[in-house]
């Protein structure tokens, strides 16, 4: 089948599928913590159910991963952050406004793809970055912000939008491991965050009926499993700012079924912040359309 744009028709459909999976996953994480399943247990199970299932069926290939182990290192970390504070935020905090501050990041994939990629910052990556921040600013604003600290899902989904970039810009910088086992690195990642951050807490197990643990590993396979493949398997084909750009349909989604299903809105100033926020990404998608850049195929 003939590739549609940068990156292919199937790299495109794949982050589109990611995208729809992660705009709605607030809803069974809402459902699973009333049900005694706090957020960081959810993703210790879904993440390490899923991570069990990937490698009884596909093991866990270890070559080449001493040819640089910071860089996987990085990978881990990064990956494992991105996932536990996303799905922290939008347990915690308004959806849409987790989302539009989570996608930030192709802000942060065009400076870590300069600095690590070697990709050439353009004038107008200069707009992106200016109009992006600047719609951050607009949304995060109110009477009094430098007396009054920004709220804990405010920091959760700009970190995690951090993390998504550095793990996206990792993912093509390893670009001799294949798809399966930086999707294993990646879950590695989040059990490991998990667990440390259980272990920092002290967060008991949750006191959940059979319903919630059977949902919260339900969350893991097929649902992370899939929606990580896609993603990994996605951002593996194309570069880095673009396929942060398209997983902002994860807004569209987000913002729709929270509006169905949980009642939610956005008001004048934070929907002015956002649409400059997504302005800057549809920036990132004429930068790469101007470049011109051939895609390089996965590992």
């Amino acid at each position: 089948m003939n590739g549609v744009g940068t990156g292919g028709l199937w790299p495109l459909l794949a982050l589109l599928y990611a995208a729809t999976y992660w705009g709605l996953i607030w809803w069974p994480a809402r459902w699973l913590e009333q049900a005694g399943v706090a957020g960081i247990w959810q993703a210790l199970v879904s993440y390490g159910s899923a991570l069990l299932v990937m490698t009884l069926v596909r093991g866990f290939p270890l070559a080449g991963l001493r040819r640089e182990p910071g860089l996987v290192l990085v990978l881990v970390a990064a990956a494992g952050w991105t996932n536990v504070a996303f799905l922290l935020a939008v347990i915690g905090d308004q959806v849409v406004r987790v989302l539009i501050l989570f996608y930030l990041s192709p802000l942060w994939a065009a400076l870590l793809g300069h600095w690590i990629l070697g990709e050439r910052l353009r004038p107008l990556t200069w707009v992106m970055l200016a109009l992006g921040l600047a719609g951050a600013v607009v949304m995060l604003y109110r009477p009094g912000v430098l007396q009054q600290p920004i709220g804990k899902g405010d920091w959760l989904a700009l970190s995690a939008g951090l993390g998504f970039a550095l793990t996206n810009v990792m993912i093509r910088r390893l670009r001799w491991l294949g798809d399966q086992i930086k999707t294993q690195l990646a879950w590695l990642g989040v059990v490991a965050v998990s667990l440390v951050m259980i272990l920092v807490w002290r967060i008991a197990p949750p006191d959940a009926g059979w319903q919630g643990w059977a949902g919260a590993v339900a969350l893991g396979v097929p649902g992370f499993l899939f929606s990580t493949l896609a993603v990994v398997y996605a951002v593996s084909r194309m570069p880095v700012q673009r396929s942060s750009v398209i997983m902002l349909f994860e807004i569209v989604v987000g913002a729709v079924s929270a509006w169905l299903l949980a009642d939610e809105t956005l008001g004048l100033q934070e929907a002015i912040g956002g649409i400059m926020i997504v302005g800057a990404g549809l920036i990132a998608v004429r930068l790469h359309e101007e470049r011109g850049e051939p895609t390089e195929k996965g590992v």
